[in-house]
């Protein structure tokens, strides 16, 4: 007897051994309204000029809340090791060493941090119990994977509801009056129709208030967290010459693992008034440093490997990317990295024991003042 793999032998293991996966039954979203052809410019309706081009900034005034020099802070996805980023911010509160960020960029897990990093010290409470608390477990983690789900493995609305119990109209009225100072909030997606990534502008959607405001705010959030295949994409409504479309958004991190773009309002606001070069931090959520690893025959266990190379190749290249920039304009790079011995945790563990463990080594290493290193190192 055969079939599309190949002969088959009665009571031999099967070809494709995916194992567990066998159980789920995946399916991809349907009835989406159509993608905006090529070209033409869409919008979310009422939210015009939200995406930036990487052209210019919007004209907008700089932040004077501050008179050291700018501070830049990029986010890195990450996954479940989201819970070091966050744990370096709270850390850094606690050794009255955060600095008053002028810009503060995320993507997957970093766009979930970014809001909290954006507001400051007094919104810790909340992003600890975001990554310590039971909730990411209890919404994202292995319990919550289920068959027959759209477009992932975890349900659909899971994700939505995990960023909806923690962005809440507080929230969007602070990160509006922020963004009214001339501070930017950035998060980047993935769209799958065009294969872009659209920098979104949080700051300017909250600005503009409202039930609206918050909806569009929470769905890119979710957006740029959504891990293909673990999570269904996100479906985001725009409008052009008012006819309706659909856009298919996924992870951020799958084209952009480190945001510092658009490059020229990066600059805009690294660059002081007087010409003071500022400081450019970013929070990498995954391990720089290649992890030994016996591997077993499994196609699992190989595939998750690769899959892992892949991740980590595509940080140290954004990594490179990050420090050219910085060299060619005279800022300094400041960077923290998940230490090699909690790489060892995948980054898909969203359970609240080992997240919480996470978290707390980032705090130790900010309270205790190694959490940065010079990228490149000097000398």
């Amino acid at each position: 007897m055969t079939d599309d793999a190949g002969p088959a032998t009665q009571g031999a293991s099967p070809p494709w051994p995916l194992g567990d996966l066998g159980r789920f039954r995946l399916e991809f979203p349907k009835g989406r309204l159509a993608a905006p052809p090529a070209g033409l410019k869409a919008d979310p309706p009422g939210f015009e000029g939200v995406r930036l081009t990487g052209q210019a900034d919007d004209g907008a005034p700089r932040s004077t809340a501050s008179a050291a020099p700018p501070s830049i802070l990029a986010l890195s996805g990450g996954g479940a090791s989201g819970a070091y980023g966050a744990g370096v911010l709270v850390g850094l509160t606690a050794a009255g060493a955060r600095p008053d960020f002028r810009v503060v960029t995320g993507v997957s897990t970093g766009a979930l941090i970014a809001p909290f990093a954006f507001l400051g010290s007094a919104w810790d409470e909340r992003l600890t119990e975001a990554y310590t608390g039971p909730s990411a477990a209890e919404a994202i983690g292995v319990r919550a994977l289920r068959a027959g789900v759209s477009g992932g493995l975890v349900a659909a609305d899971a994700l939505e509801a995990l960023v909806a119990r923690f962005v809440d109209t507080a929230l969007i009225d602070a990160v509006g009056a922020q963004h009214r100072r001339g501070r930017r909030l950035l998060v980047a997606t993935t769209n799958l129709d065009t294969l872009s990534t659209p920098v979104w502008d949080l700051g300017a959607i909250a600005a503009k208030g409202g039930d609206a405001a918050r909806r569009l705010f929470i769905d890119v959030l979710a957006a740029s967290a959504s891990l293909p295949g673990l999570f269904a994409p996100r479906m985001i409504r725009v409008e052009a010459d008012g006819v309706a479309y659909e856009e298919m958004h996924v992870d951020g991190g799958t084209a952009s693992p480190l945001l510092l773009a658009p490059a020229r309002l990066i600059l805009e606001n690294a660059i002081a008034t007087d010409g003071t070069r500022g400081e450019v931090y970013a929070i990498i959520n995954t391990t720089l440093e290649p992890i030994w690893r016996e591997m077993p025959t499994s196609i699992i266990a190989i595939l998750s490997r690769s899959f892992d190379l892949m991740l980590a190749s595509s940080y140290q290249g954004a990594l490179r990317s990050a420090a050219e920039l910085c060299e060619r304009h005279h800022l300094t790079l400041k960077v923290t990295s998940l230490p090699i011995d909690l790489g060892r945790a995948h980054w898909m563990r969203f359970d609240q024991r080992s997240m919480t463990r996470t978290f707390k080594r980032g705090v130790e290493m900010a309270e205790t003042g190694a959490v940065w290193a010079r990228h490149p190192p000097p000398g």
